[in-house]
């Protein structure tokens, strides 16, 4: 599997969304990369003895669900749901990853990167969330647009130091 998403930088003049998409956009797509021709065991391999969760697969689940979290739930105010909402066990939306084959993880983590994308481009960056139950909800779509940039571009390094202890692989393009 090779991914044919663009890991080309954004440019250096573009108004704000272009950039910050396209910063986006750019890690979203370096974490496919991270995952080309890896291994049904190696995508489940923990190779962390601390972080028993810390897998590749684990990772992705995870994105796929604070996609979720931050789009579906704190910005456009729909119910919380997932495994991220579990208290018990500690973890719950790394663990649903277990035994998940990759294609159908990548599948997953597309299509709520889709969903967000299309939440993102309907509404204005200085527009606020709107579940009452979160806190956060009272950030501006830019803030949570940053944070998941942050909370992706941190993961990728996660992938990164992980696929270099799995096999040696290591980069970014």
């Amino acid at each position: 599997m090779t991914s044919s998403r663009s890991r080309t930088r954004p440019p250096h003049v573009a108004d704000e969304r272009t950039q910050l998409m396209g910063w986006y956009d750019l890690q979203r797509a370096v974490v496919h990369y991270k995952c080309e021709g890896l291994s049904h065991d190696d995508l489940h391999r923990s190779v962390l003895p601390d972080s028993p969760l810390m897998t590749v697969a684990g990772i992705l689940s995870h994105l796929r669900w604070t996609e979720q979290l931050w789009f579906e739930v704190v910005f456009a105010g729909e119910p919380a749901d997932g495994p991220q909402f579990v208290e018990d066990p500690e973890d719950a939306d790394m663990i649903v990853a277990d035994d998940v084959p990759l294609d159908q993880l990548l599948a997953e983590y597309d299509r709520q990167c889709a969903a967000s994308n299309a939440i993102i481009a309907a509404h204005s960056l200085d527009d606020v969330g709107t579940h009452p139950d979160f806190d956060a909800a009272r950030a501006t779509l830019r803030w949570m647009v940053l944070h998941m940039l942050e909370e992706t571009a941190r993961h990728v390094g996660h992938l990164d130091t992980i696929r270099e202890l799995l096999d040696g692989r290591k980069g970014y393009y």
